[in-house]
């Protein structure tokens, strides 16, 4: 059965180029998509929204994409007057 990983060489990766700041912000925005995806309760709909999100090739998201994710984050109780709640 298969676990969901690939080991790839690292000769085998493609350098992105991105600037430190940029890393960073995918960096926040991976853990906002992880967080959500641990809920078991998360439906079909913000799941594939948090694929697409999850598969974008640029270090950032559109004004309208930071609003679906925050929308998804509010529903799920993620977000809290704005801010990440880290209590659940």
């Amino acid at each position: 059965m298969w676990d969901g990983e690939y080991t790839v060489r690292i000769d085998h990766l493609k350098p992105l180029n991105y600037l430190e700041s940029e890393c960073q912000q995918m960096q926040k925005i991976c853990d906002r998509i992880s967080r959500l995806r641990e809920n078991d309760n998360l439906e079909n709909a913000p799941s594939a929204m948090l694929k697409y999100l999850g598969e974008l090739k640029r270090p950032y998201l559109t004004e309208f994409e930071e609003k679906l994710l925050g929308f998804i984050e509010q529903e799920y109780g993620i977000v809290v007057q704005g801010r990440f709640n880290t209590d659940f």
